[in-house]
């Protein structure tokens, strides 16, 4: 795996004059937005107002206009910023994965299908909306590694019939090759129970969770601290997860500093990375040419493509067979 250092070589000396170009296209891109953004909140402002007058009272009815304003002004964001995206994309992630490794390959427009996400057994809420973008895949040290961009959520709706959106998952899902051969499910969530709740109450609720398999409890304090364990087969979770593993899961979740969600299902392991944004679009309304925000997408593109390292998935220490 490359460093950060030679990738940030790499990014100043290659990609950089494609860099202060874009960051043109920005500031023209964000001065038209402001302009679209004040005219569509004075035109709300004034249908609310007159609404308001007309009807004596203050009702709820009298922020529409804010709220379809505000629908408006995202879908003229998103409208206007296709191309100023695109060609951020194609001109900067798709040359740093290339460079991370040239087996990679990356599709801007493509996604996790959804039917390999629910496969993972991680989200056990029904979906009632999935889409993703920023797909790399490829072959790293013979073990096959895909990952992308992944917004899951459900619909409720309420006495009135109004529907509501909300989030099952968004971030970064990764599945990759596992090195041991397996038949079961094993899954490992983030231990919250345990933390709100205490060690006795929160280890009670974990082993009531109907949604999941039987409760799995590690012999590692410093895991269980971190992570609840759920699976079919105490005996297999135990050989998938040794005190190396274990160990190795724990570093990997410091590194991400975000939540994280792994499952062990069909020889493969699936990883769940809650960022709670797109990773990989292009800012708008502030310079891209600030070296924290490329530091970030390299660093982001280093954890996914460095799991196969961290973990030591390319150790082929147990048959599969």
């Amino acid at each position: 795996m490359k460093t950060l250092s030679t990738l940030t070589d790499f990014f100043y000396n290659e990609l950089h004059p494609d860099l202060k170009k874009l960051e043109e296209d920005r500031q023209a891109l964000a001065k038209k937005l402001i302009l679209v953004g004040l005219s569509i909140g004075v035109l709300a402002l004034s249908l609310s107002y007159l609404i308001f007058i007309n009807t004596n009272s203050f009702s709820q009815t009298d922020l529409a206009p804010l709220l379809i304003g505000g629908l408006i002004f995202m879908w003229a964001k998103k409208s206007m910023s296709k191309d100023y995206t695109h060609e951020f994309k194609d001109n900067i992630i798709h040359p740093l994965i290339k460079q991370i490794d040239n087996n990679l390959n990356y599709s801007k427009a493509l996604c996790i299908p959804q039917s390999q996400f629910r496969a993972s057994n991680i989200f056990t809420k029904g979906i009632d909306r999935y889409k993703g973008n920023d797909l790399v895949k490829g072959v790293l040290d013979e073990v096959k590694l895909v990952f992308s961009d992944v917004h899951a959520q459900y619909e409720t709706r309420d006495s009135k019939g109004r529907r509501s959106w909300h989030t099952i998952f968004q971030g970064l899902f990764l599945v990759a090759d596992f090195n041991k051969a397996f038949k079961g499910k094993t899954v490992i969530l983030p231990d919250t129970a345990e933390k709100r709740f205490g060690k006795v109450i929160g280890s009670w609720l974990q082993s009531k969770n109907m949604s999941r398999d039987e409760l799995i409890k590690m012999d590692s304090p410093a895991f269980e601290k971190h992570f609840v364990v759920y699976g079919t087969d105490q005996i297999e979770a135990r050989y998938i997860l040794t005190h190396s593993m274990m160990k190795r899961l724990l570093d990997y979740k410091k590194r991400v500093k975000v939540p994280l969600h792994i499952s062990f299902v069909n020889n493969h392991i699936f990883l769940a990375l809650s960022y709670n944004k797109d990773l990989f679009e292009p800012t708008v309304f502030s310079s891209l040419l600030k070296y924290s925000l490329i530091k970030e997408y390299i660093t982001t593109l280093q954890l996914a493509i460095g799991i196969i390292e961290e973990l030591k998935l390319n150790e082929k220490l147990w048959s599969k067979t």
